[in-house]
């Protein structure tokens, strides 16, 4: 049972409806965590491994980058890092039978939860121009084929290097080292999908792109506002942290388009008193309207300015710029309007109003529902201007506090992986290796995806991730793919972005955060490797896997990078790459010589917990601006306007996926069972569309200049949401996100805020197929 992947592909567009939870974790998330752990690594396997997540001798969890408290519990993982986990550790596996016997074209009609559950890779996999099954290849081989494609390059601005937030310090260092040795900053990220918006806007106001908090700040908090974010989802060990922070006296304010089970109500599955009654968490539920969040704070913030005393004065003098052209453009918020973009009372208002001039010490905590909308570098700049007016920068409990994602997203954006690079970081790169790193600035992901469809853009190499699965316009975006000539992902497990290839293609499979990683030294004996990880708060340690690699064909990340660099680029390169594969020390000592913070790298990340790099604002209230001062912004108030009859939609998770990994087919909070192409409505606004519960549409998006996107075959779910609002869950709605929607200055898609018709669907109606449905779906 516990090897055994799902043999047929589920119905996944005919679900059972439940009313939705009021209450996150307690004893369901542990039968939950334990079932799905089991099934993919048997009993043993799971104890062994899942003791081991987030301790500071094992380690760190491949889901999200939430921190490690200092004191940690025997069992420091939730249960969506538990999934993470078993699958990155199950028996399963994906050989080269299995390719022999599952055409390219075949696997392109399987769903991604299908792909997944095949389990982890053996082998390098080559598909031939012309070819349609994946081969093995040797990684010699391997190598050869991609080098043959660059060297047939006009410029290497013609490749792309893709990361995902889950590849390690070290890998990410040597990577960009590599692609800019090579001659290129084409180094888009996962950030540039999600949090890049928070990177520019912080990076305006007070100089560095990440939170200003650490996880004892929270603690410290009189007021916590969570907007735009689901913890009990994307990273329910939040949910502890803020548990802690409302024994020690905080509030909290949740400012959400949906209701969220993790913020009404936590059972802590640690305690037993938590597993049975659990926290109430919010104090305050603003359901706000999609994208009226810089509306909300805009007001606020006049409304603190009107408030005698409120101002933290000698904080805005000594510390700040742009008050006065701020204060003039917060005077002139407009109630009226602001109800409107936000589908607010009065009432509430005015009742956080009277939460935040409580509290001494404030936290604004984000994620994606401030990040992906059209004006999200303005509204976050707008939470920015929040924080300042009461000196909540640079204050013990009081910061800026973005909640990234993937477990090393931020790791790899301070490692350089980034297509516009600071010129200091060049010239540091310069002065280290002795070669002449390029200046011109590379592509993010939009515009890799446009060069790959204009044919300006022929290699394109993805250290882990989904690319063709988490990017917009999925349409676009898979034309694009097959116009390359060479697709390459270094992988773990198959996901859809290895059906979707290039003329030809290489899967090369890699270690898992679980796995041992010896390599052989100098002396020709084999030496166990540690890596290292930045989480979302700045701090740095160390993750050593104690597995037996999934098959002695896997490299590292680092190995892998060193010998595609070898083979590239030559004997004329002056980066020690042979040595940098054979012990990871070396590769720390010159990121210890490049990257500020980093200093006595070996040493620093040898103690347990390890360090915490520098933060400016927040440890000694100096900005590192244009202005020398963080800077108070004016933009205009942004909303999206609504036509008539139409829907704003949001995309999100589901519980039971991370990212673009679909574990199972619930979202048991929202009461979703079997199936994912569900469409969440108000009750009153599907009357009004004459869309019944159970009913089936295709959603269309509208953008600009008659631009249509279509997803077909949604079940409508009537489900609490703010008016004139839907929710549905991407990968499956990432199609109706055209690539030219993006955020201003960040580019990010802008997937939070899809103007959206639904059309009857009369066609092809699913039936429910409850024959199909897996073990992994089970309810709770």
């Amino acid at each position: 049972m516990a090897t055994k992947p799902p043999k047929d592909d589920p119905v996944q567009d005919a679900p059972q409806v439940a009313e939705p939870k009021h209450a996150a974790a307690g004893l369901p998330a542990i039968g939950h965590t334990l079932r799905i752990a089991q099934q993919q690594m048997g009993v043993k396997r799971t104890a062994l491994t899942l003791l081991r997540v987030n301790q500071k001798d094992g380690f760190d969890c491949p889901g999200c980058a939430w921190p490690e408290p200092d004191h940690r519990h025997k069992a420091e993982f939730c249960e969506n890092g538990a999934k993470a986990v078993a699958e990155e550790a199950t028996l399963r596996r994906v050989t080269p039978e299995f390719f022999a016997a599952h055409s390219v074209a075949d696997l392109a009609t399987r769903s991604g939860y299908w792909l997944g559950q095949q389990g982890r890779l053996t082998h390098p996999m080559h598909l031939a121009e012309g070819g349609d099954h994946y081969e093995p290849v040797s990684w010699e081989r391997a190598f050869d084929i991609i080098a043959e494609e660059i060297s047939a390059l006009g410029s290497p601005d013609e490749s792309v290097f893709y990361t995902s937030g889950r590849t390690s310090n070290e890998a990410a260092f040597l990577y960009q080292l590599f692609a800019r040795e090579l001659g290129t900053n084409n180094l888009p990220d996962c950030s540039n999908m999600c949090h890049e918006s928070s990177g520019s806007a912080l990076s305006e106001t007070i100089g560095i792109g990440k939170g200003s908090v650490l996880l004892e700040d929270l603690y410290k908090a009189d007021l916590i506002v969570v907007a735009g974010q689901n913890p009990g989802t994307n990273h329910p060990r939040m949910l502890s942290a803020l548990e802690k922070a409302k024994e020690n006296g905080a509030r909290i304010i949740s400012i959400n388009p949906l209701p969220e089970a993790g913020l009404e109500r936590f059972k802590n599955p640690q305690t037993p008193q938590g597993m049975l009654k659990g926290a109430a968490l919010t104090d305050l539920f603003l359901q706000i309207r999609i994208g009226g969040d810089q509306a909300l704070f805009r007001l606020l913030n006049k409304l603190v300015l009107e408030t005698e005393g409120a101002v933290d004065e000698e904080f805005v003098r000594e510390h700040t710029h742009g008050y006065e052209e701020f204060t003039e453009a917060a005077r002139a918020a407009d109630w009226d309007e602001t109800l409107r973009a936000t589908g607010l009372s009065r009432t509430e208002i005015e009742q956080a109003l009277g939460m935040v001039l409580a509290s001494e010490r404030t936290i604004v905590c984000w994620a994606m529902g401030l990040t992906q909308h059209k004006h999200a570098v303005p509204t976050i700049r707008e939470v920015v201007n929040f924080l300042l007016l009461r000196g909540n920068i640079g204050r013990p409990g009081a910061g800026v506090c973005p909640v990234r994602g993937h477990s090393n997203v931020q790791g790899d954006r301070t490692m350089g992986i980034f297509e516009r690079p600071a010129p200091a970081f060049l010239d540091a790169l310069e002065k280290e290796f002795g070669f002449a790193p390029p200046r011109e600035h590379g592509f993010d992901v939009v515009r890799a995806i446009r060069a790959l469809r204009d044919g300006e853009a022929k290699v394109f190499f993805a250290m882990g991730g989904n690319f063709v699965a988490a990017s917009p316009d999925t349409e676009v975006t898979e034309a694009a793919m097959r116009r390359a000539r060479l697709t390459v992902h270094v992988s773990t497990k198959l996901n859809r972005s290895h059906v979707v290839t290039g003329a030809r293609a290489l899967i090369l499979p890699t270690l898992g955060r679980t796995e041992r990683d010896l390599q052989v030294g100098p002396d020709g004996k084999s030496a166990e490797q540690f890596v290292t990880v930045e989480d979302s708060m700045g701090m740095v340690h160390a993750s050593r896997g104690r597995l037996a690699p999934a098959s002695p064909q896997l490299l590292s990340e680092p190995a892998i990078v060193c010998r595609l660099a070898r083979r590239v680029l030559g004997a004329d390169s002056k980066v020690p790459w042979e040595e940098f594969e054979k012990d990871y020390a070396t590769i720390r000592d010159r990121i210890a010589r490049v990257i500020p913070g980093f200093e006595d790298f070996n040493a620093r990340v040898a103690r347990p917990g390890g360090f915490t790099l520098p933060h400016a604002p927040r440890d000694e209230r100096r900005f590192p601006t244009a202005t020398g001062k963080a800077n108070f912004t004016a933009a205009p108030v942004e909303y999206p306007e609504l036509p008539e009859g139409r829907l704003l939609l949001q995309t999100l998770r589901s519980h039971d996926q991370y990212n673009t990994t679909i574990y199972g087919l619930d979202d048991r909070y929202r009461g979703i069972t079997d199936g994912r192409r569900v469409v969440l409505v108000n009750p009153e606004d599907a009357r009004a569309l004459g869309v019944t519960d159970g009913s089936y549409v295709d959603l269309v998006s509208e953008w600009k200049d008659g631009v249509e996107r279509r997803a077909p075959g949604f079940r409508v779910v009537h489900y609490p949401t703010t008016r004139g609002c839907a929710a549905a869950y991407y990968p499956e709605t990432n199609v109706l996100v055209p690539l030219d929607a993006t955020a201003d200055t960040s580019n990010t898609p802008a997937s939070k805020s899809v103007v959206v018709r639904l059309e009857s669907a009369l066609e092809g109606l699913p039936k429910p197929r409850p024959e199909a449905r897996l073990e992994q779906s089970a309810t709770d």
